[in-house]
């Protein structure tokens, strides 16, 4: 049995971990972000100071051994005004009463796990509200991640203003991890606002695990214009200040114009492989599906490289 913790938050960690749940010789734990301060999450972390939940939803619901009518409520969003229920997510309500219940975030993860039937451990990486921060390469400071990605700006760097501590969950998770994976999704504010907390950080630098990347097929508009796979990888080393990648997972898949035509009118441009030789392994491998036009890692295709990966002798 192997210790698999996945890092990240948004639905690209969704995808991983509705792939990996399907392995039957790891442990798997998701060490899932905190920092949204956007939409429903946004919404009830203002009112009542509780770490945001948005991400932990979606992670719980595609952990969850089957995704019957109670996953699907979870993600269920109500209309109406904004100053009622409208806009939230059911799971998002259900999180939020069970946080107040229980007197403590971590406690109501875990119990709404056990009613979920979740496949592994899910574990936000702080349990503080926690503002993420970027400066951007003109020394613009922008702060919230809902705002990051409005700047037309090459960001420098993350950070949080103060010591934000971990949850000893998510140092443990990481300390005795033998893989360790991050993504798929936004680079600065989902997998980031995890790596950059200084507990988790350290415990990376330490650690004996193999350290994999699922890199994006397209860059984001706001966060990664024009990156090649090299500049996503150079963001995680410059952020965490270690040896933080072994292997990068990059997909072969040929793209249709057509699709392309579409993200490029939407500011997304194709993640491009700069450099010839690399300080860490890349793997290319079939991992896309284009359902509906969009551009989408596909879970079984990510738990068929895991698996390789897995038990391979390297």
């Amino acid at each position: 049995m192997k210790n698999v913790v996945v890092i990240g938050g948004g639905h690209g960690l969704s995808v991983i971990v509705r792939g990996l749940k399907q392995l039957g010789n790891i442990r798997l734990s998701a060490v899932v972000t905190v920092a949204d301060d956007g939409g429903s999450t946004g919404r009830l972390r203002a009112q009542y100071h509780i770490p945001a939940m948005g991400d932990i939803r979606n992670v719980m619901c595609a952990m969850a051994e089957s995704e019957t009518l109670l996953s699907t409520l979870m993600n269920y969003r109500f209309e109406g005004a904004s100053n009622d229920v409208g806009g939230h997510n059911l799971g998002n309500l259900l999180l939020t009463a069970l946080t107040q219940n229980c007197g403590s975030f971590i406690e109501a993860i875990q119990s709404f796990s056990k009613v979920m039937n979740v496949k592994g451990d899910i574990i936000p990486s702080s349990s503080e509200v926690i503002t993420l921060y970027a400066v951007m390469e003109d020394g613009t400071i922008v702060r919230g991640e809902s705002n990051i990605p409005d700047f037309n700006n090459r960001i420098s760097r993350v950070f949080y203003q103060g010591d934000v501590q971990a949850t000893a969950q998510a140092v443990a998770a990481i300390h005795h991890a033998d893989i360790i994976v991050y993504g798929i999704g936004s680079l600065y504010t989902s997998i980031m606002p995890n790596l950059i907390i200084r507990q988790l950080r350290d415990e990376l630098a330490q650690s004996s695990a193999k350290k994999i990347y699922f890199c994006n097929a397209m860059t984001q508009p706001g966060e990664t214009d024009n990156y090649s796979l090299e500049d996503h990888v150079q963001a995680i080393l410059d952020h965490t200040q270690a040896n933080a990648v072994d292997v990068v997972v990059f997909h072969n898949n040929e793209i249709a114009p057509s699709i392309m035509e579409k993200y490029q009118e939407m500011g997304a441009s194709q993640v491009y492989i700069r450099d010839e030789h690399h300080p860490y392994q890349i793997l290319k491998r079939d991992m896309l599906q284009f359902e509906n036009d969009l551009i989408r890692h596909d879970a079984n295709k990510v738990r068929d490289v895991m698996e390789e990966i897995i038990n391979s002798k390297d």
